[in-house]
């Protein structure tokens, strides 16, 4: 059973009286430990299908499996623990809390959860991440580069199924989105699931699989078995 499960997703929105699709009737299935991007055009639905994926909006019709879940019955309470304990986002403008240091901020979902002892694992993640030196400074004391792995750490310190990241090196000059896409590299080899909403062509051939929508649909998906390899 593959991990994620769209079958005939429909995201509408209204505009006066036109009824415009974000997702027309879209069926996307992901296995574990994929990593794929998912691109097109601006107001092609990929923002829209990713904020599906990750439980942060809901949809009109369809279903959506996670996990062998059925995502669409399950209410406001149920989908914030799935957010919690089965996702991790990683943002391009980094999401990070101003006032607390990279060790708070990493803590913070594990606060949430209630987990015994949230420092050692976060302690943990930061330096997996190369930020062990840096677990006191505040975001305003890192580099962009250095934000974006804080953030990495805090998407990857509750353990999820699925990373997904929105832009992630939209932000970092290109050196430094070398580095994210390095680090996004090690944890693909190490089975993690991760689907990459991107414009940037570079970005996207790195993945072994491309997802393009246009107009709300899946209008290719593209597998690309070497991509991985190729920038190992």
């Amino acid at each position: 059973m593959p991990l994620i499960k769209l079958k005939d997703v429909v995201k509408t929105y209204r505009m006066g009286s036109r009824e415009i699709f974000a997702l027309d009737h879209v069926n996307l299935d992901i296995e574990s430990g994929e990593y794929l991007a998912v691109v097109g055009p601006s107001g092609s639905g990929k923002s829209t299908l990713m904020n599906i994926i990750g439980c942060l909006d809901r949809f009109d019709a369809g279903t959506y499996r996670l996990a062998g879940e059925n995502v669409d019955t399950l209410n406001d309470n149920e989908l914030a623990r799935i957010r919690n304990r089965k996702i991790g986002f990683i943002f391009q403008t980094f999401n990070l809390l101003p006032r607390m240091t990279a060790l708070e901020n990493v803590k913070l979902p594990l606060l949430y959860r209630g987990t015994s002892n949230p420092r050692s694992q976060a302690e943990a993640v930061l330096e997996d991440v190369g930020l062990g030196d840096r677990i006191d400074h505040h975001p305003n004391e890192l580099s962009g580069g250095q934000r974006q792995r804080v953030a990495i750490a805090r998407a990857l310190v509750t353990d999820p199924q699925v990373l997904l990241a929105d832009e992630p090196t939209g932000n970092l000059d290109s050196a430094t989105g070398e580095e994210i896409l390095e680090l996004f590299n090690r944890l693909h080899s190490n089975e993690r699931t991760i689907i990459v909403v991107t414009h940037e062509k570079e970005l996207a051939q790195r993945c072994p699989r491309q997802i393009n929508l246009r107009d709300g649909k899946i209008t290719q998906t593209e597998a690309r078995v070497d991509a991985a390899l190729e920038h190992a």
